[in-house]
C-alpha cells in the first residue's frame, strides 16, 4: 500500500529545476536583445562579478564591447566589475561565445533531432524604458562602486571601476531586468499552468532568497512587494489544489467503497442459489479494478485504504470459504449419489433378462423412481451409471417386444373374427327393438369371448368399440324404465289434477273480473291461466310416457 505522502514525495526534484533553467534562458533572450550566447544568463548566481579560471580570489578583465558584437575585437581589457558584499558569482555570470550550427547531417542518414524550442520572450535593450527606469534606482560613486537605492535606504551592490557611469549600471540593471522577467514568468505560469504545490513552494522559496538582497540596480522593492502579491495568488492556488486533491480523493475513496460492497453484496449470496463461476469471475473483475484504482487512480490516505482492503478480503475470504464448503457438500452428495445408482444399476442390470414381462416392467417403473430420487452424482459418473441403467432397460423392453410380436402374429386371425362380430354389434344401434337387441348382444357378448386374444396393439380398439354397443343397449333400457316407474306415474296423475282444479279456478276468477270490469285483475288472471294450461299440457305427455 503507497500512501498519498510517499506519492508526492516520489516527484522528482529535478523537475523545478528544470523549469527554472527554462526561464533563465527565456528571460536572457528578452533581456540582452541578441542571441543568448552573448547575454548574461540570469541565473542566482549573477550576483557578483565573473570569476577567472587561474583564480578563485582574482577578478577577471572583461571586455564590456564583446557582449554587443561577435565580430569586433576591444582596442584593450578593461577591469571587471568587483563583487560587492553579496555572494560571489558563478563562471555562468560570463558571456559565452556564439554557439557553432550544427554539422549537416550525412547523406542517407535521418537528421538529429532539434533540441526542444523555448518561448521567446520580448527583447530589452539596454536604452530601453524598463532598463532605463530600472538605472534610476543606482548610481555609481568615483571609485567604481555601485549602488541600489532601496526603501531602507543605499546599498552597494558592487564595483566596476575604469569604466563610464552608464557602463558600471549596465550589469547591475541587466541582472535586475532578469529576476524581474524570473517573477513575471512564475506569475504567468502560476494563473495558467499546472504547477504542483511542491513546485510552487520551491519557487516562491527560490525567488525570496534571490530577490532579498540581491546584486542587482532597480525597483526591488516593488519587485519583493509583487512577490509577496505572488504568495498571496499561491496560496489561493495551493487552496484550489488541495481542494481538487481532497475532491479528487473523495471520489477515489467512493469509487473503492462501491468495488467493497459489490464484493459483499457477492459474499453475503445465499450459497444454495450462487452462481459460483460467474460470482468467482465477477470478484476478480472487481480484484483488477482495485489494483487499476491504486495504480493510476489518486491516492486515498491509508487508514480508510487499509479499511477498505480488510472488508475487501474479508468479503474474498468469505466467499472462498463458502464455496470450499458448497463444493465438499456436494462432493458428498455426488458420492452418495453415485453408491445409489450404482446399486440400482446393478438391479437393473439382474433384472435385464428376466422373461416374466409384466411384474419386471413394474420393477423397471419403480427403480426409475429411485433413480430420480437418488439425486445426482458428478456429470461424469453419472453419465456412465445412466448408460448402464438405460442399457439394461433396453435389454430388456427389446426381449419383451420381441415376444409381444410373435404372439401379436399369432393373435392377427382372432381380430379379424372379433372385426366381424364389431360389425353385427354396430348394426344394432340406434335400438329400436329393446327386447331383440339385448338377445342379439348376449349373443354377441359369448362369441366375443370364444374369439380368443387380439394383438396388444388393437386390444384397445376393439373393446372399445365393444363397450360403446353395450352402453348404448344399457341406455335404452334404462330409459324405458324410468318411463314406466309406477312412482313416476302416480306424480304425473296427480300434478294434472291439481292443475285442472288450478284452471277451473282461475277461469271463474277471470269471468267474475270480466263482469266487474277490472282490466287489471283480467290481465293477470289471462297470464296466470295460461301458465298453468302449459304445464298441464307437459304433465299429461309424461302421464302417456310412463303408460308406454
Amino acid at each position: 500500500m503507497s500512501d498519498p505522502a510517499n506519492h508526492e514525495a516520489s516527484v522528482p526534484a529535478a523537475e523545478p529545476a528544470q523549469a527554472d533553467a527554462t526561464e533563465r534562458v527565456e528571460t536572457t533572450e528578452a533581456e540582452a536583445g541578441t542571441s543568448p550566447d552573448d547575454a548574461p544568463t540570469s541565473t542566482a548566481t549573477d550576483e557578483a562579478a565573473p570569476e577567472t579560471t587561474t583564480s578563485a580570489d582574482t577578478p577577471e578583465q572583461e571586455t564590456p564591447a564583446a557582449a554587443d558584437t561577435s565580430e569586433q575585437k576591444a582596442p584593450a581589457a578593461r577591469p571587471a566589475p568587483r563583487p560587492g558584499p553579496g555572494p560571489r558569482p558563478k563562471p555562468s555570470a560570463v558571456p559565452h561565445p556564439p554557439r557553432k550550427a550544427p554539422a549537416a547531417a550525412a547523406p542517407g542518414t535521418a537528421p538529429a533531432a532539434a533540441p526542444p524550442e523555448v518561448p521567446a520572450v520580448p527583447a530589452l535593450a539596454d536604452d530601453s524604458p524598463a532598463a532605463k527606469a530600472a538605472a534610476g534606482f543606482g548610481r555609481v560613486d568615483a571609485d567604481g562602486t555601485v549602488y541600489v537605492r532601496e526603501e531602507a535606504g543605499e546599498r552597494a551592490v558592487g564595483q566596476f571601476p575604469g569604466v563610464d557611469t552608464d557602463e558600471a549600471l549596465t550589469l547591475y540593471v541587466r541582472r535586475y531586468l532578469d529576476l524581474q522577467a524570473k517573477v513575471t514568468l512564475f506569475e504567468t505560469r502560476l494563473a495558467a499552468s499546472d504547477l504542483s504545490v511542491r513546485e510552487i513552494d520551491q519557487t516562491l522559496a527560490r525567488l525570496g532568497e534571490e530577490t532579498a538582497e540581491p546584486s542587482a540596480v532597480g525597483d526591488l522593492d516593488a519587485l519583493r512587494a509583487q512577490v509577496a502579491r505572488l504568495r498571496t495568488l499561491a496560496s489561493e492556488r495551493r487552496a484550489q489544489i488541495e481542494a481538487e486533491r481532497a475532491s479528487a480523493k473523495a471520489a477515489a475513496l467512493a469509487a473503492r467503497t462501491e468495488i467493497i460492497e459489490a464484493a459483499e453484496k457477492i459474499a453475503a449470496t445465499d450459497p444454495a442459489r450462487m452462481q459460483w463461476r460467474p460470482a468467482g469471475e465477477e470478484l476478480r473483475n472487481l480484484l483488477e479494478r482495485w489494483k487499476e484504482a491504486q495504480r493510476s487512480g489518486p491516492r486515498i490516505d491509508r487508514s480508510s485504504e487499509e479499511a477498505l482492503w480488510k472488508r475487501f478480503s474479508h468479503a474474498r475470504t468469505a466467499f472462498d470459504r463458502e464455496r470450499r464448503h458448497y463444493f465438499a457438500e456436494l462432493e458428498q452428495r455426488n458420492s452418495s449419489a453415485k453408491a445409489a445408482k450404482e446399486k440400482l444399476v446393478e438391479e437393473a442390470e439382474a433384472l435385464s433378462s428376466n422373461t416374466d414381462w409384466g411384474p419386471t416392467a413394474g420393477a423397471y417403473r419403480d427403480l426409475m423412481a429411485r433413480w430420480k430420487a437418488a439425486g445426482r452424482a458428478s456429470r461424469k459418473d453419472d453419465d456412465a451409471l445412466w448408460a448402464r441403467f438405460r442399457a439394461a432397460q433396453d435389454t430388456f423392453f427389446q426381449a419383451r417386444d420381441a415376444a409381444n410380436s410373435a404372439t401379436d402374429a399369432e393373435y392377427a386371425a382372432n381380430l379379424e373374427v372379433k372385426e366381424q362380430i364389431l360389425t353385427e354389434a354396430e348394426a344394432l344401434v340406434p335400438v329400436k327393438d329393446l327386447a331383440a337387441a339385448k338377445s342379439a348382444l348376449r349373443d354377441i357378448q359369448e362369441r366375443w369371448e370364444e374369439a380368443g386374444r387380439v394383438p396388444r396393439g388393437d386390444l384397445q380398439r376393439v373393446e372399445g368399440r365393444l363397450r360403446a354397443v353395450e352402453n348404448a343397449v344399457r341406455d335404452a333400457e334404462q330409459a324405458q324404465w324410468t318411463r314406466s316407474n309406477p312412482e313416476t306415474r302416480a306424480r304425473a296423475e296427480g300434478a294434472a289434477a291439481q292443475l285442472e282444479s288450478a284452471i277451473a279456478a282461475l277461469e271463474s276468477d277471470l269471468a267474475s273480473a270480466r263482469d266487474r270490469g277490472d282490466s287489471r285483475a283480467v290481465a293477470d288472471l289471462e297470464g296466470a291461466l295460461t301458465a298453468r294450461r302449459a304445464w298441464l299440457e307437459q304433465v299429461v305427455r309424461a302421464a302417456e310416457d310412463s303408460r308406454g
